[in-house]
């Protein structure tokens, strides 16, 4: 008979007529679901103390699973509780996007850097014959002694390639080791997508991060051959000098592919299709992680948690109880913020600060999350004299920005606030406030360009920005506070228009559909714009 319906706790496929068979030892003990809704229905776990009763809570205390009975003991009455469906909803939405990102980015990624390195392996013969090939020819020109001397060097040259290939080997091996790890934890997640297993789906923990951060690219530089003139005993070196291949790892080499977003156009007229107010008179920095959770934080010691309908889902004091400097979020949804008091950078997951950055002779002004995971922190020298732009892998230092090709100072030098983000391209882009200027840098930090903002007359006051933040489309939005406006830039730095109905804006953030969040800064209230089509 033809499959109609689907029991979602034996996972059975049945007919009609099977279906009152499947459920006489029962009714209570299955869900019959039509086939086409199969795995729909959540298959919580037992109580442990309980056993005809499910647990659809866990105490947020002691972390445990709870039936309704359990939950109105002496043991848990005045415990908050954690409803499970909702904890099964968010790690549900953070496989499938784990499962994408995975799927469209980081896999092609790793068959890239796999079929390049092959590719560099499938080279090397040609490419060493060809410097075999000059040497052969140098030796042809002085025949006895350049016999024992060229065989010599023939020699070299293949323990120099096989060395080579050896490393490109290696590498190509670990390529392809992390990435059978990549696919299996691909598997994995397909299967959790498609389970309906609480304690299964709970007891999922993502390796996303690790995934996301590349290896470091080898990179192995071929050597080279310079004959010349024949001098007597000094034969050997007269013949050529052959340097050896140089095999250097790149922290930066690789990139996950960034994936592929549909033009859109800009809006003739911006929309403002929501505020809210935050409570705060002196707003500052905003950060938008999920749509119930758009932290921001003031010149106040607590860091507020709204939902985009503005209703306060939490409020976090810091650990210094001092006013953070700026916040972000990572993609794991942990809360990051700059204490400048102490000169550190803190995360806050499940309630707990954790130092993750301690800073001697530097302070941190504000911060961003790149698209790898790691921390981008301008800050300032304890003299007020220098400022600079440092890259973390959690709390390793791995790159630092201050200087332009001339050794001229990239950002003035002071404590004031500067903004940072890092664009779809890579770029690094700073709204240099003390300096009136964006400025951005690609990912090695070398200069790419400067906006300080349209000719004069263009705005009554002159162009100090504030908050920065990217879309994208690779577009620069910055907050232009005295002039009550937001710039939008391409990433190549020319202006493209403004967002204006705003009042004295400070910091900025975007949502997944590119809709801009704007802190203004003496009102309190966050503005939601639409601005693209």
């Amino acid at each position: 008979n033809i499959v109609q319906s689907y029991c979602d706790i034996c996972h059975v496929s049945l007919c009609n007529p099977c279906i009152g068979d499947h459920i006489s030892d029962g009714y209570h003990k299955h869900v019959i679901v039509p086939f086409q809704e199969r795995k729909s229905t959540l298959k919580f776990p037992l109580c442990e103390i309980h056993s005809k009763e499910t647990c659809k809570l866990q105490c947020k205390s002691c972390d445990v699973f709870l039936c309704v009975i359990c939950s109105a003991s002496h043991e848990h009455k005045d415990s908050d509780y954690i409803v499970l469906e909702d904890i099964c909803k968010t790690k549900k939405e953070g496989i499938v996007m784990d499962t994408e990102e995975i799927e469209k980015l980081i896999a092609p990624t790793y068959e890239e850097i796999r079929k390049d390195l092959i590719d560099q392996i499938a080279m090397l013969d040609g490419e060493y014959e060809k410097i075999t090939t000059v040497i052969s020819e140098q030796g042809e020109k002085w025949h006895t002694e350049v016999n024992r001397v060229i065989n010599k060097m023939k020699n070299e040259i293949t323990e120099i390639k096989e060395k080579h290939r050896a490393i490109l080997e290696k590498h190509l091996n670990e390529i392809k080791q992390i990435e059978s790890l990549i696919l299996g934890n691909l598997s994995a997640l397909r299967e959790l997508e498609e389970s309906n297993d609480v304690s299964v789906i709970l007891d999922y923990r993502p390796r996303i991060k690790e995934f996301r951060k590349l290896p470091a690219k080898v990179h192995v530089i071929l050597p080279s051959f310079s004959p010349k003139p024949i001098s007597g005993e000094q034969f050997y070196e007269i013949v050529g000098s052959l340097k050896p291949y140089i095999s250097t790892t790149d922290g930066n080499g690789y990139k996950i592919k960034s994936p592929e977003v549909p033009h859109r156009e800009l809006l003739d007229i911006p929309e403002i299709f929501n505020t809210f107010n935050t409570g705060y008179t002196s707003l500052r920095s905003i950060s938008f992680y999920i749509e119930e959770e758009i932290w921001t934080s003031a010149i106040s010691g607590d860091i507020k948690c709204f939902s985009t309908v503005g209703k306060c889902m939490k409020t976090i004091t810091t650990k210094s109880n001092k006013i953070p400097s700026d916040i972000a979020v990572t993609r794991d949804g942990d809360l990051l913020y700059c204490d400048s008091n102490v000169k550190t950078l803190n995360k806050i997951r499940d309630g707990k600060t954790e130092e993750i950055i301690k800073l001697q002779g530097w302070t941190p002004i504000n911060l961003c999350v790149t698209s790898t995971g790691d921390f981008l922190l301008s800050m300032y020298n304890d003299d007020s004299t220098q400022s600079q732009v440092v890259r973390y892998s959690g709390s390793t230092e791995k790159q630092s920005i201050q200087f332009d090709n001339e050794g001229n100072p990239l950002y003035s030098g002071n404590y004031y606030i500067k903004y940072i983000k890092e664009n779809r391209n890579y770029d690094i882009c700073v709204a240099d406030w003390e300096a009136g200027a964006v400025v951005v840098v690609n990912h090695d930090g070398k200069l790419r360009w400067r906006y300080t903002g349209l000719p004069s007359g263009a705005k009554k006051n002159p162009f100090k920005p504030r908050g920065i933040i990217t879309n994208s489309q690779s577009q620069i939005l910055t907050a232009d506070y005295d002039n009550n406006c937001i710039h939008i830039l391409d990433q190549d730095g020319q202006f493209l228009r403004y967002i204006e109905n705003v009042k004295n804006p400070d910091g900025l953030c975007v949502d997944n559909h590119d809709n801009l969040y704007v802190a203004e800064y003496l009102t309190g209230d966050v503005k939601v714009i639409r601005y693209l089509t």
